[in-house]
């Protein structure tokens, strides 16, 4: 049962029980929420079937239409398959920060999961903490398919700069969701971050060039991708690609997004 705000338990009785009963427990706890919350997404597989399923699944339509297989002098003499690999890789760190982060929190925030749990020793920020866990294995599990399927079954080249590569991913990651758990703070119900998430989704994904390569873009909305947390994810990461280490402008945009967010996230979230 959902308690009120009347049947708050006073802060300084939480706090003392916390010192009484050690970190133990909020450790061990917070190894079961992890648990608990992966079997979550297995049974209730949005972030599976979004942020896996369906990255690969393009990845493997694309490699097999032979039009994506043939250079192409409007990609600079790449492979359409090239240039959608990047692209794939952010749209992965996209759906789990947009569909798999914010619904399960603003639904245990509506129902008073999270108000509920402030009464005892484990403090509500372990299920964000476990949230974040879960979404970044499957994270892992998704682009590392895609860069093994990638370069195994349809010959593309590894990131020929391995460290900026994997900068950008996690700049990338931590922008995407950071913009998450700010959609998770600002609705009211786990309903309401789906439709605010999928109001930011469809733009950045047309911007990142999942219908219109940047490449080929007209030069004032390539501008403006630039500019957008997951424009400056796709060039920093077909940069570290082709060989090149990611410009500086690109880093700094993923690194003022994710410092954003985050921070928005941090002033808004609240537990009831």
């Amino acid at each position: 049962m959902q308690l009120s705000l009347r049947e708050r338990v006073p802060v300084d009785r939480i706090a003392s029980g916390r010192e009484a009963l050690g970190e133990a427990v909020p450790r061990r706890a917070l190894r079961r929420l992890i648990v608990t919350e992966a079997r979550l997404a297995v049974r209730e597989p949005a972030g599976l079937v979004w942020g896996i399923g369906l990255p690969v699944l393009l990845l493997v339509i694309f490699g097999n239409i032979p039009k994506f297989n043939l250079p192409t002098d409007k990609f600079g003499g790449e492979r359409p398959l090239d240039i959608y690999l990047p692209i794939l890789c952010a749209m992965v760190l996209s759906m789990l920060g947009l569909f798999s982060i914010p619904g399960p929190l603003a639904t245990y925030r509506e129902q008073g999961v999270l108000r509920r749990m402030a009464t005892t020793p484990v403090s509500p920020a372990a299920v964000l903490a476990a949230q974040l866990v879960v979404n970044l294995m499957l994270a892992a599990i998704a682009l590392g398919l895609i860069l093994v399927i990638g370069t195994t079954a349809f010959g593309l080249s590894a990131p020929q700069q391995p460290f900026g590569f994997l900068l950008a991913l996690a700049l990338t990651a931590v922008a995407l969701f950071g913009l998450g758990l700010w959609v998770a703070a600002v609705a009211t119900t786990g309903r309401a971050a789906q439709a605010i998430a999928g109001a930011f989704f469809f733009p950045l994904e047309f911007l990142a060039g999942l219908w219109v390569p940047r490449q080929i873009m007209p030069a004032g909305l390539r501008d403006v991708s630039d500019y957008t947390p997951l424009g400056s994810a796709v060039q920093a990461l077909q940069d570290s690609m082709s060989g090149t280490f990611p410009s500086a402008r690109a880093l700094l945009v993923l690194v003022a997004y994710a410092a954003a967010f985050g921070y928005g996230a941090v002033r808004m979230f609240s537990w009831e």
